[in-house]
């Protein structure tokens, strides 16, 4: 039999499929080893004789793929189907990658800051943006499943 709505049975399994502790931890464990694996590899592709814009976009591809299998087995443990989750995913790739074009754009073209002001606010807003946007609808199952 289900717990009733109200019960606390309902209260605990909704909060273990919030944003804990253990599923931040978990995120950014995964993001800081897609970075690692961005840089390492668009480092090495650009060894191989790739241009550098070359290097950068396989090697973002990479990650990008280590980073969604990463975020919905290991961060959130979605038991979503990967044909409603990875578009998704993809999305919210370029909405970051859009938001991390428009930062130097804003901050240091128009408003004259030094270039180390949109980088910070980037690595900012980028993952938390990432964070909640993967937890409300991208990983949605998870919480559906709880």
């Amino acid at each position: 039999m289900a717990p009733a709505p109200g019960s606390d049975a309902v209260a605990r399994r909704r909060a273990g499929a919030g944003l804990g502790a253990g599923l931040v931890s978990r995120f950014a464990l995964v993001g800081l080893g897609a970075t690692l694996l961005y840089a390492s590899l668009a480092l090495l592709f650009s060894q191989m004789a790739l241009a550098p814009v070359q290097a950068s976009v396989l090697a973002y591809a990479v990650a990008t793929v280590f980073s969604y299998l990463g975020q919905k087995f290991l961060a959130f443990r979605s038991p979503g189907a990967h044909r409603s989750e990875l578009p998704k995913f993809l999305v919210l790739t370029a909405v970051g990658f859009g938001v991390a074009t428009a930062m130097p754009a804003v901050f240091s073209g128009l408003l004259g800051f030094p270039p180390y002001v949109p980088v910070v606010a980037t690595c900012i807003v980028v993952p938390l943006i990432n964070l909640f946007v993967l937890d409300r609808w991208v990983f949605s199952a998870r919480r559906e499943a709880a």
